[in-house]
């Protein structure tokens, strides 16, 4: 697992706070009510989600492995009355404040996360997977261009890469003694290569995998949040395979591992 450093988590945060800024500034009054890819959200829906836990973690250290941020706060966001973008801001302008003042040592802090006890630095590369996610939660209904590149979509899809043995041998199905090769073409461009010897497993190198699945990193990203229809991508031409027919519609079709 790649450990990622202060600038680049410092960095990618603010790039999703700046993306978020944006669109908030720039969003109509009926695109705020569009529904998004998560079927109970809004547009505000999600902003609202993704700005009052960062509103919760504002000035938050962890102290050990097991106790959370204070979600119980969230609502105090919500119930703020400040103007709505206004508000926003000011949560992403706190966050920018207490990511300048962090240090190497904050980032190894023993810290809960969603997945388990970890690192702060771990828990903050999990934010950043959650914004990236959640801003196409909003602008693929929408249809708004983003920059699916950078650091923040490198982190992003490295959660995916952490789970891709239990991607492929649990949810796929990989039986053993087969192989597959996951080629994403860009704008993250990666060969992410599994076998199956007792247990599903990331190799370094397959030479002759039983089916390899193309397809680019966005839309592998979204599918393995189960945000996207694996039907409609197949139908595109957005993710297809060579090899093993069955294996690639059976990988296509079951890359979810989260919500």
């Amino acid at each position: 697992m790649k450990t990622r450093s202060l600038d680049e988590i410092r960095g990618a945060l603010e790039h999703c706070y700046d993306a978020f800024g944006v669109l908030c500034t720039d969003l109509s009054d009926d695109e705020w009510q569009v529904q998004s890819l998560c079927p109970d959200w809004s547009v505000r829906g999600v902003v609202d989600h993704v700005t009052s836990i960062e509103a919760v973690m504002a000035g938050w250290l962890p102290e050990d492995d097991q106790t959370p941020p204070p979600f119980e706060r969230a609502g105090e966001f919500l119930a703020d009355e400040t103007p709505y973008v206004d508000k926003v801001h000011g949560v992403y302008d706190r966050r920018r404040r207490d990511l300048a003042a962090l240090t190497d040592k904050d980032l190894a802090r023993p810290s809960w996360m969603p997945v388990g006890p970890g690192t702060y630095g771990r828990f903050l590369a999990i934010r950043v997977f959650d914004f990236w996610v959640h801003e196409r939660d909003i602008t693929t209904p929408l249809g708004r261009q983003t920059d699916d590149g950078g650091v923040a979509a490198e982190i992003a899809l490295q959660q995916v890469e952490n789970s891709i043995g239990y991607i492929v041998g649990k949810r796929v199905g990989l039986p053993d003694g087969k192989s597959l090769t996951f080629d994403l073409t860009g704008p993250l461009t990666r060969k992410i290569h599994v076998a199956v010897d007792g247990r599903a497993a990331r190799v370094d190198h397959l030479d002759d995998p039983d089916v390899t699945v193309t397809t680019d990193s966005t839309t592998f990203i979204q599918l393995a949040c189960g945000r996207i229809d694996p039907q409609e991508q197949i139908d595109s031409g957005a993710i297809s395979w060579t090899g093993d027919d069955e294996l690639g519609d059976r990988a296509a079709r079951n890359l979810r591992f989260t919500m």
